[in-house]
């Protein structure tokens, strides 16, 4: 019984808010006179449909009877028939929508209200205008109504409301045609800042100078996926990247983690850029020559343009937020998110988790051309990779995208990150490249390139990707003897207390490798 007085006190509580809302005599954003204009001139003149049918749905026109005659209009432009008074009427009537129409009395009527057909289209944004309003205005009816209920959870309420604006706004965003002079000056524009830049990188150089040749860097707007199965290095590798784009070259990135802590990530960048094994940051047990080491070259990451967002579970209409303002204030040129399958569209339903992946992998797509610049999502591989045999098996494949081939679809850049060593796979066959301590990076998908594959040196105990061809210490090329001591860094996927953890790791046989693939292997 307390249940249903309190359901009734709410439904009251709403009813009263509209009722209130009528007497003070507003009514929702109309413009009938121009819908009337509007319909009458598409049945007058021949072209007036093409004219504003990217602008108008059905759904946009207030008065039921006008809703009603504009689809008869669209299904007749539809199959290229004539759109007039006479076959309007007739399509209304095969429809059996003729009298909720108004009938044919009401349709002639509409011609008659035409003054001028010379401000069409302006009209019809006008009445597209005022449906939006309308949605807005139910939108927000909704969200006050359930703002009222204490059971509703506040932070679902906001992820609600600003998947509806978002919503709202996909569908009223309107481009118009652009006649090819000023594209062609903007393309003219933009090779003329690559010739200014070092080589043929056009867009923002990762840094590894192969990969840079088949991308001419990170190119604006696209969707780069990164993927790789667990333990192949995915966020090491990201943020070497980071590194040398942001520390290096000072060009603005944000990263959002939602797997690691600010505080783990920037561990993981000391480790890098100081070259110290992750269980002496753990400790701080660190010898004077490290101690040196991490004084002297820690400098370089302060005052760098690089901004962390560890927001867990974060959805994608959060990001949009976020990356409006990052981009707005802080000039972000780059932004890289650790990774795609944690991140949810909160506020919209979905029959699937695949649904709503792909939601995520078109709103990321959409956002980055928005933002005009690249987005770059890590993303996880399904097990396949594991259950098939060979060296050629283990090389990751589109199919292996996990959750949903839209990820493919949607993105411009697929690459993998692939290890043969952690397979116990020491020498390409084809070659006899020595394959030990190297990582493979696939471009599997350039939508406006090539595809290749190329190689860089993965140091697992610096949490690093590096070029092939840098130098490295010596000893980090010698044979760990059996028994010896190796580092595991690990994923805090791989790791339920959530932190960055040391030791051996076992191989998938169960066995322990080094990074020559000699008993104990730094594993990622």
């Amino acid at each position: 019984m307390a249940v249903g007085s309190k359901n009734s006190k709410r439904t009251s509580q709403s009813t009263i808010i509209k009722v209130g809302a009528n007497e003070m005599g507003k009514l929702p954003p109309q413009a009938q006179e121009l819908e009337d204009s509007v319909l009458g001139a598409i049945m007058i003149e021949k072209d007036a449909y093409g004219t504003i049918a990217d602008l108008l749905r059905p759904e946009v026109f207030y008065k039921d009877q006008n809703r009603l005659v504009y689809e008869a209009i669209r299904e007749l432009a539809s199959k290229d028939q004539p759109i007039d008074v006479l076959s309007v009427g007739e399509k209304l009537r095969s429809m059996g929508t003729l009298e909720k129409a108004g009938g044919a009395v009401y349709i002639a009527d509409l011609t008659r209200r035409v003054a001028s057909t010379a401000h069409l289209r302006y009209h019809a944004q006008v009445i597209a205008q005022k449906a939006t309003a309308r949605d807005l205005i139910a939108m927000a009816a909704q969200i006050e109504e359930k703002g009222f209920d204490e059971t509703q959870d506040v932070e679902e309420l906001m992820q609600e409301a600003e998947a509806g604006i978002f919503e709202i706004s996909q569908r009223s965003q309107k481009r118009d045609v652009t006649q090819i002079d000023p594209v062609i000056e903007e393309a003219f524009a933009r090779m003329e800042k690559a010739s200014k830049n070092d080589g043929s990188i056009s867009g923002i150089p990762s840094g590894f100078h192969a990969l840079d040749k088949i991308t001419s860097g990170w190119q604006t707007p696209d969707l780069v996926i990164i993927a790789a199965r667990p333990a192949m290095g995915k966020t090491a590798f990201v943020l070497s990247m980071a590194k040398n784009i942001a520390v290096d070259r000072k060009i603005p990135v944000a990263i959002f983690s939602l797997e690691m802590s600010n505080v783990q990530l920037v561990n993981r960048l000391i480790m890098n850029v100081c070259e110290l094994e992750g269980d002496k940051i753990k400790t701080g047990k660190m010898s004077k020559e490290d101690t040196r080491r991490l004084n002297t070259k820690i400098n370089i990451m302060k005052g760098a343009p690089l901004y962390l967002d560890d927001t867990p579970s974060l959805s994608i209409f959060e990001l949009r937020s976020k990356a409006r303002k990052l981009v707005r204030e802080h000039g972000i040129k780059l932004i890289i998110i650790d990774y795609l399958q944690l991140m949810n569209a909160q506020g919209s339903s979905f029959g699937s988790r695949e649904q709503e992946v792909s939601i995520i992998s078109r709103s990321l797509k959409a956002l980055a051309k928005e933002l005009d610049i690249p987005i770059i999502a890590l993303s996880q591989l399904n097990r396949g990779v594991e259950a098939r045999q060979g060296v050629e098996g283990k090389t990751p494949q589109l199919s292996d995208l996990r959750e949903s081939g839209a990820i493919e679809q949607d993105a411009d850049m697929v690459c993998f990150i692939h290890r043969p060593e952690y397979y116990h796979l020491y020498n390409d066959d084809k070659t006899g490249k020595d394959l030990r301590g190297l990582a493979q990076i696939i471009v599997a998908k350039h939508r406006n390139g090539a595809t290749d594959s190329i190689w860089l040196r993965f140091r697992g105990k610096y949490a690093k990707f590096q070029n092939e061809d840098e130098a490295i210490d010596a000893d980090e090329m010698m044979p760990v003897a059996p028994g010896g001591e190796g580092v595991s860094i690990q994923s805090s996927m791989n790791n339920s207390m959530g932190a960055v953890s040391f030791g051996q790791q076992m191989s998938p046989d169960g066995a322990t490798y080094n990074g020559l693939g000699e008993n104990i292997a730094p594993q990622f």
